[in-house]
């Protein structure tokens, strides 16, 4: 379903549709999840639940886990079938009156809001900051804010403390974590903070572990903000294989996998970037720093370049459908670094078919 905010921005795009249909045999730098996921030990654990499925999924012991892994009390947490649906259930239960989306980022929280009927209001970060987050930018009289963390698709990482400053007595405070694992010690999250008036924050499984058809996220929040949530949920919303996932994906052997990977990413990310900054001559930009499993590059003809990629065999993002950005934004996932230097190869190809 398209939901167009009226001014040509179709907030129900995402990149999974770059890899839709004719798109399957390309290359993927659209979708951010992890390559090469699950892994078989996951696969093993999603694999063994399925015996249990004649009986209706019960979540407290992943709920128990979630909590354990961020030194919670289970009343502060909420399974959800991904975060998509924490999106949906926080505009359908919460009683605002002035929500606040910081822009660029994911556009699903505004588009469930607008669904909901809210009217959504834009902080939009510019360019020429870096997309740092300008607190002062937020409207006083919010009483729900949403920011990603590091933020989709610019990759900025936002100082916590300068995050856990726009709350406010009577403000919701929703911060959307769902890459924060990709963060090397996961540096500036807020998640398992009881100390921010308002906070909630939101958790995906699905990037680091390659679980985007399984569908599954958490939300962290006060006891009441929580009860709120799950009174508009329906019974029984996350699969017991997804509960299997969840409980594995929080584990002591699943966090030191975890950690692994956010420095290899790091690493990866660094070939990336040094690689496209060989095209600064030919009007390339990236948006640095970059610190997330992703980078927002901005070139001229963005849009012929990405059309002759496919046709070269890679899929990329395209930036035009989010808040602030414009047809001449990319977004590039991270990938090994075989991958990259193909990849590097194909946009040298494609940026000359595209023209000067």
């Amino acid at each position: 379903m398209r939901t167009d905010d009226g001014a040509g921005h179709d907030l129900r795009h995402h990149g999974d549709a770059e890899v839709r249909d004719g798109g399957a045999a390309l290359v993927d730098l659209a979708v951010n999840v992890r390559a090469d996921t699950p892994p078989a030990w996951l696969r093993e654990r999603i694999a063994g639940s399925l015996g249990s499925l004649a009986a209706y999924p019960d979540g407290r012991a992943a709920r128990a886990a979630v909590a354990a892994r961020h030194g919670l009390p289970v009343e502060r947490v909420l399974l959800t079938a991904g975060a998509a649906e924490a999106f949906v259930l926080l505009a359908r239960a919460l009683k605002v009156r002035r929500p606040v989306v910081v822009h660029p980022q994911f556009t699903e929280p505004e588009a469930a809001l607008r669904d909901a009927g809210h009217t959504v209001d834009r902080v939009l970060l510019r360019e020429e900051d870096g997309f740092r987050l300008d607190a002062a930018a937020v409207p006083e009289d919010a009483d729900l804010v949403v920011i990603g963390n590091p933020t989709n698709p610019t990759s900025v990482l936002h100082p916590a403390a300068s995050v856990a400053a726009l709350a406010r007595p009577g403000r919701t405070l929703v911060v959307d974590e769902a890459f924060m694992d990709a963060v090397p010690g996961e540096r500036e999250a807020l998640a398992g903070r009881t100390d921010v008036p308002g906070l909630v924050v939101l958790r995906s499984l699905t990037k680091t572990w390659g679980l985007a058809g399984l569908r599954i996220g958490y939300v962290l929040a006060a006891p009441e903000t929580i009860a709120d949530l799950e009174r508009a949920q329906p019974l029984w919303p996350v699969s017991t294989p997804a509960l299997a996932a969840a409980e594995a994906c929080v584990g002591s052997q699943a966090l030191a996998e975890a950690a692994h990977a956010a420095h290899r990413i790091a690493a990866d990310r660094a070939h990336l970037v040094a690689g496209l900054r060989e095209f600064a001559a030919d009007g390339l930009r990236v948006a640095e720093p970059a610190e997330g499993p992703f980078v927002l590059v901005r070139l001229p003809r963005a849009g012929a370049v990405r059309r002759h990629l496919r046709d070269l065999g890679y899929a990329v993002r395209r930036g035009d459908t989010f808040p602030g950005l414009g047809e001449e934004w990319l977004r590039l996932a991270v990938r090994d670094r075989a991958t990259v230097n193909s990849f590097l190869q194909a946009l040298d190809r494609a940026m000359a078919l595209a023209g000067p």
